[in-house]
């Protein structure tokens, strides 16, 4: 299971709903998080909006729908994903106690 902050999911939302022009779509969209290979580490974090899969997961955290696949559950399982608005950083963060090492700029993982 993972987690989602307040934060993440507020700042979420407000993404999802400003992007929200199309009107034909018959699902819900949500957060899907994926980890997908890549990276100087071999694995790295993908973040997107879309509608469920068929065998996503699927989490709701303050009003925020999160899907993930099955292969990806693995890899986040026990993750947080937080949103930081400061002056020196913003954006998205996932801390992930699965992750043995990461790489310099903090995009890709290992485990």
């Amino acid at each position: 299971m993972i987690n989602v902050t307040e934060s993440a999911a507020q700042k979420a939302i407000t993404l999802i709903n400003g992007n929200d022009n199309d009107n034909d779509t018959d699902g819900e969209l949500g957060l899907r998080m994926q980890v997908v290979g890549g990276g100087c580490s071999g694995f790295q974090y993908s973040l997107e909006f879309g509608e469920a899969k068929g065998t996503d997961r699927v989490y709701e955290f303050h009003g925020l729908k999160v899907y993930i696949d099955p292969r990806s559950s693995l890899y986040l399982a026990g993750s947080v994903l937080d949103y930081n608005d400061g002056l020196m950083e913003s954006g998205f963060k996932i801390s992930n106690p699965n992750a043995k090492n990461t790489c310099g700029c903090g995009e890709s993982f290992s485990v």
